[in-house]
């Protein structure tokens, strides 16, 4: 479950892309635009000479995924900045935009690890939320507008007794802040005009959704574990009108996205010290990275031979043959000689290269192929 930037989303392709607003975290200099790490000066000659004494590292070709345990106050933009800064990588992407007002999971892809995004934006998402009763908000989550109140608290058994209403596949309707488009524009644009925006219903899935603990009558702490396009917030806002009072999100922390949980995780400041020792030669940046393929651990693997991988590396088709061939269809990685080469479609007889990887370059160490 990817969170929506307007605030908590759990969903792939929906997430709002209000990276770029204001919030208050320390570094951010409090405008608008997102973050722009500075740049490092070095005095390697291979530098690129820029304006004045600037220069410039040349990027570097890193391959695989970071798991960051984004901070609160951090936008999911300015997570994939620092990170590009701190490998100085060429390309880096994140799977699943995670709100400011949100810590935990933030799946951080660098180089050709991009090209599996994908699949682990499909993937499940686990969150863990509090709700605070009460009071409903034009965001559905603390940071918003209070536009109802109710001096109404929901009981223990209350809560237990709704939550199989919202497991399964249900119909849920989207906050006004969020990032589906209404007539080409973003519903949250449209909300921030101050337009009534009024968004259809669509079908989501909850696979578990519990109640771990009310610590007082006006919090309840939630687990969810959710498929793509379900939004945290307004699970939290449904559940506040059908249990006779209201409810928006004041804390939220995702634990899986995919095949990333939580023991994949890297705080950001171990992350940093990491970098300054591999800077000082008494490490390697290769140890913060998990292989490209881990995005991949719903797919079957297949493994051929270097003549067939020299003739997928080239794009071209590879016949199936003898009692050997894999009988399995539909989408493969492929392997040769232990190294992710492509993901290919099987079927009718061939494997058909779809995507290609070159992982030549920086990848992750040996031992993190085998994850704890």
């Amino acid at each position: 479950m990817t969170m929506d930037p307007a605030h908590g989303t759990i969903g792939g392709n929906d997430t709002d892309q209000r990276d770029a607003q204001t919030n208050d975290f320390a570094e951010m200099g409090g405008n608008s635009q997102p973050h722009q790490e500075p740049r490092r000066v070095n005095n390697d000659p291979r530098a690129k000479q820029q304006k004045g004494n600037q220069v410039r590292r040349d990027r570097r070709d890193v391959h695989g995924w970071v798991v960051l345990d984004k901070p609160i106050g951090m936008t999911s933009t300015q997570a994939v900045a620092v990170l590009k800064r701190l490998f100085n990588a060429k390309r880096a992407g994140h799977a699943g935009t995670l709100d400011p007002l949100a810590s935990g999971g933030l799946p951080i892809a660098l180089g050709e690890a991009t090209k599996t995004v994908p699949f682990v934006m499909d993937g499940r998402k686990r969150y863990r939320f509090t709700v605070c009763w009460g009071e409903e908000r034009d965001t559905d989550d603390i940071e918003g507008r209070v536009t109802a109140t109710s001096d109404q608290r929901p009981s223990r058994e209350a809560i237990l007794a709704l939550l199989p209403r919202f497991t399964g596949v249900i119909e849920q309707i989207p906050p006004r802040y969020s990032a589906i488009k209404v007539q080409g524009e973003r519903a949250y644009d449209l909300a921030r005009d101050g337009e009534i925006v009024e968004l259809a219903p669509r079908p989501v899935e909850i696979h578990h959704l519990t109640l771990v603990d009310q610590p007082d009558n006006d919090r309840a702490v939630f687990e969810a574990e959710c498929g793509k396009g379900t939004y945290v917030r307004a699970l939290a806002r449904d559940m506040g009108r059908i249990l006779g009072t209201y409810g928006h999100i004041c804390a939220l922390r995702r634990t899986l996205v995919g095949p990333f949980g939580e023991n994949d995780m890297i705080p950001l400041d171990q992350l940093e010290s990491l970098c300054d020792r591999a800077a000082s030669g008494e490490g390697s940046l290769a140890d913060a990275l998990l292989p490209v393929e881990t995005a991949l651990d719903d797919i079957p693997a297949l493994a051929v031979t270097r003549a067939d991988a020299a003739r997928l590396h080239r794009g071209q088709a590879v016949l199936l043959r003898g009692r050997d061939a894999p009988t399995c269809s539909g989408t493969v990685y492929v392997t040769v000689a232990g190294r992710l080469l492509a993901l290919a479609e099987v079927g009718n007889g061939e494997i058909i290269p779809k995507r290609v990887f070159n992982l030549t370059g920086l990848t992750a160490s040996p031992g993190r192929n085998e994850r704890n």
